[in-house]
């Protein structure tokens, strides 16, 4: 599933190519928090429903076990949904203001503070570049491969020079030389 950051002509400016779960959960709107409450009612709905149209004989519990085990997908089906509104908005392919705004706030925060715009990491160059080629882009097969961006790297499909007139490599340098000086 790797695929690599080609730039799209897009209705709205593109935030981020590949965002960290934790953002994309953290900039969704209301509408996508109606969105999960829709699938965790709807699901059991539609089973109570046709449960009405079409009598069945539940053994004992049975009823009870069926409804949680749809409002548990009707939730997992609902967050997936709401997922991939959310990461289409940091993508550009739908209206996206409120998450331009917020990034843009949050970004500049970071750069007050001196910390890396997309939190620091671990892994090696190469270990980064392979999470984010398996990752970017990866809400539009969420409905057969739920998978998310869980690891913190410098790929993210923006030129961070353009979009928040910072220099990522200018930055680094100058906390590398701040660290060796305090050591």
């Amino acid at each position: 599933m790797s695929v690599a950051a080609k730039p799209f002509n897009t209705p709205y400016p593109v935030i981020d190519t590949d965002p960290h779960f934790k953002r994309v959960v953290g900039y969704m709107r209301v509408s996508d928090y109606a969105l999960i409450a829709g699938g965790l009612t709807a699901f059991p709905g539609a089973i109570l429903l046709w449960d009405r149209i079409v009598p069945t004989k539940y053994p004992p519990g049975g009823r009870a076990a069926t409804l949680r085990l749809c409002c548990f997908l009707g939730l997992t089906g609902g967050f997936l949904m709401a997922y991939v509104r959310s990461s289409q908005r940091f993508w550009g392919s739908r209206e996206n203001a409120r998450e331009d705004r917020m990034d843009r706030m949050e970004m500049a925060e970071k750069i007050e503070k001196g910390e890396p715009l997309y939190g620091v990491s671990t892994l090696s160059e190469y270990s980064q570049g392979v999470a984010a080629r398996n990752s970017r882009y990866s809400a539009v097969k969420m409905g057969s491969v739920p998978w998310f961006n869980f690891v913190n790297h410098n790929q993210h499909g923006v030129d961070v020079k353009e979009r928040y007139g910072y220099d990522e490599a200018a930055a680094q340098a100058a906390r590398e030389a701040k660290e060796a000086e305090l050591a």
